[in-house]
């Protein structure tokens, strides 16, 4: 059983996320305003509730990245949202509000099975540098302004360079199986993603009648800052 801290402007921490309640793990609330996030009480992972007030919910993220926490912490949004959560938040994970209990349980247990002790996982090619553990990402040392979606999007192609994915498979594997939106959403997404790239657009290719890949290039070695 874990101890979760949620902070969350709400008085009822299980309002949170209402699955949590079939499931053994204990939950307290804490005050989510930046005065109330330097001293926090012990727990094994911070749940940070966006429900309601994204720019609240980044600011904290940032203040507890910046105080360097080793507590895992994990966004908690809606559905609608999710497309405004952006990768330099600093979070560790995201759980939307009406995810089931078992993909809430998997989510916290690998979130806390993530030690402080772990080397910060990092994918260099193509000039392309994504730090997984600050969900940032930078193009020749020059930081990309990517929505959380982009990110992992970017970050499932560079983590298997070269090879072709249909819009299915990105589907399935990025957007999850129980994504009920259509293929059209991995194009917007490429084109979205291809713009923010600018000049190295082609970083991103297109396999005619296939899908998408991610293309290396001759200056994966190129220095980053």
């Amino acid at each position: 059983m874990a101890l979760l801290l949620a902070l969350s402007p709400a008085p009822d921490a299980e309002s949170l996320l209402p699955a949590l309640g079939l499931l053994s793990h204990s939950i307290r609330r804490h005050p989510l305003d930046p005065g109330h996030l330097v001293s926090l009480p012990e727990a094994d992972a911070l749940l940070v509730d966006a429900r309601t007030d994204l720019v609240a919910a980044r600011t904290a993220c940032r203040l507890l990245r910046t105080a360097g926490t080793e507590t895992p912490v994990i966004l908690i949004v809606t559905e609608g949202g999710l497309s405004a959560v952006a990768a330099d938040w600093g979070f560790g994970d995201v759980i939307l509000t009406t995810a089931g209990p078992a993909e809430i349980d998997a989510r916290l247990r690998l979130a806390m099975s993530r030690t402080g002790d772990d080397e910060p996982a990092r994918v260099q090619a193509s000039g392309i540098t994504i730090d997984e553990q600050s969900y940032s990402a930078r193009l020749h040392g020059r930081p990309l302004d990517l929505t959380y979606k982009e990110f992992q999007l970017l970050h499932f192609l560079a983590t298997h360079p070269s090879r072709v994915f249909t819009r299915e498979q990105l589907l399935s594997d990025v957007w999850g199986y129980d994504y009920f939106g259509g293929t059209r959403t991995v194009d917007v997404h490429v084109r979205r993603l291809r713009a923010k790239l600018g000049e190295a657009e082609q970083i991103i290719g297109t396999v005619r009648n296939v899908g998408y890949r991610f293309n290396l290039q001759d200056d994966d070695h190129r220095a980053v800052d």
